[in-house]
């Protein structure tokens, strides 16, 4: 779980990150060519440093053939000699039948201690490629040996190759990803806006009319209650409004928004709908945030949950209030969420209405993560029992 939530945030805000900052897109587009271009310096070093040896032995090799087939011992001495000498890259170790070490070539033996270290070396030549043996002498001995340096590279430069491919793979599928949602983010924030704009003229011209009635001595009653949806349309309007830019986040008391929220909420839904105020906290809960976005997403989760209940039940929210966090529970008697949708209900388009757009809980998401940097999801759900939604938020601290 923890690692997955570390991921879904990597895409969510890293990706955003990296799209957003274009010096990090181009210092790692230059160290990948500066990368591309040093492997091909090492790859080709390293064929030439083998091409040369290769020619080197073949040309002693040419020689000594040439000196044996003229029967010259002395010749053929010398080159047996300098195909030993040539030996200037593998490690190797001389050892008698009893495994004592005779002599060594081409390994860096330290001053101190080392005739311990030669013996470590040889138990792990031991465990790599088989000896050879030489069993032309009085008494056999053996040849041990493990790979030049050369070759040692190169076993292990492809997969740092492979390594550094894979990082950049991931840095630009991450990259795409976030591209995508960025785009999807702009065109909320542009509907958004634009709902907001377009809501301004109605709401003006019902000003008008409620000032009009108002003159025209019509009942308070009826203007009363057009200056409480006028505010409610306005108060729709700021929140539109707010989507995309920068939320005025203040220290406010989270019990009173809470309680707010369901004065406005409870006459509103069904009267077969019984909705439970949380116990007022010993010690009051203050929460930076944005009271006219937080209390849209309690909303919504109360509007969900009505829907699930099919318009009868329970809804109840609780705290549990830690030092530097609190959690908000909401928990219906709803019908429950299977656990495969648990995680995809807050994707976008994702709903069970016949009419929507499935955009609420993927706004409250934002809202909430993105907007005031805490949390929200399933906390529980039991099919035909209820769901209960947790939010985390950040506890504000003197």
């Amino acid at each position: 779980m923890r690692v997955s939530r570390l991921g879904e945030q990597w895409l969510q805000g890293g990706g955003l990150w990296l799209n957003r900052h274009s010096s990090i897109r181009i210092a790692l587009i230059v160290f990948s060519v500066l990368f591309a271009v040093l492997s091909l310096v090492i790859s080709d070093r390293l064929v030439s440093r083998i091409a040369v040896e290769e020619h080197e032995k073949l040309e002693m090799w040419a020689n000594a053939t040439r000196a044996a087939n003229a029967y010259d011992q002395q010749m053929i001495m010398t080159y047996l000699y300098r195909i030993l000498d040539a030996n200037t890259a593998i490690p190797t170790i001389l050892t008698d039948q009893d495994g004592k070490v005779l002599s060594y070539y081409n390994i860096d033996v330290p001053e101190k201690n080392a005739d311990a270290f030669l013996e470590r070396e040889l138990e792990r030549y031991k465990r790599g490629y088989p000896p050879i043996v030489i069993d032309d002498l009085s008494s056999p001995q053996y040849i041990y040996y493990s790979d030049s340096y050369g070759l040692r590279y190169l076993v292990i430069f492809p997969y740092i190759q492979l390594g550094v491919f894979l990082l950049f793979l991931g840095v630009a599928i991450v990259a795409v990803v976030s591209l995508k949602r960025s785009d999807q983010n702009r065109i909320w924030e542009g509907l958004s806006r634009e709902t907001a704009h377009q809501l301004g003229t109605p709401i003006s011209s019902l000003i008008a009319w409620k000032e009009y009635l108002a003159s025209m001595g019509t009942e308070p009653m009826v203007t009363d209650e057009m200056e409480k949806d006028i505010q409610r349309l306005g108060i729709i309007a700021d929140r539109f409004q707010k989507i995309g830019s920068s939320p005025n986040l203040r220290p406010s008391d989270l019990h009173e928004v809470i309680l707010r929220t369901i004065a406005y909420m409870q006459p509103r839904i069904s009267k077969q709908v019984e909705l439970i105020a949380p116990k007022a906290p010993e010690e009051s809960i203050i929460v930076r945030l944005s009271e006219p976005l937080l209390a849209w997403v309690f909303e919504n989760l109360i509007k969900n949950a009505v829907d699930a209940m099919h318009g009868e039940g329970k809804i109840s929210i609780s705290y549990i209030a830690k030092e530097r966090e609190v959690y908000i529970d909401i928990t219906d008697t709803g019908k429950g969420i299977p656990k495969g949708r648990q995680k995809t209900i807050f994707r976008p388009g994702i709903t069970t209405r016949q009419r929507g757009w499935g955009l609420g809980l993927s706004l409250a998401r934002r809202i909430v993560e993105e907007y005031h940097g805490g949390r929200i999801y399933v906390h529980h759900s039991t099919l035909g029992v209820g769901t209960t939604f947790r939010i985390e938020l950040d506890r504000e601290t003197e």
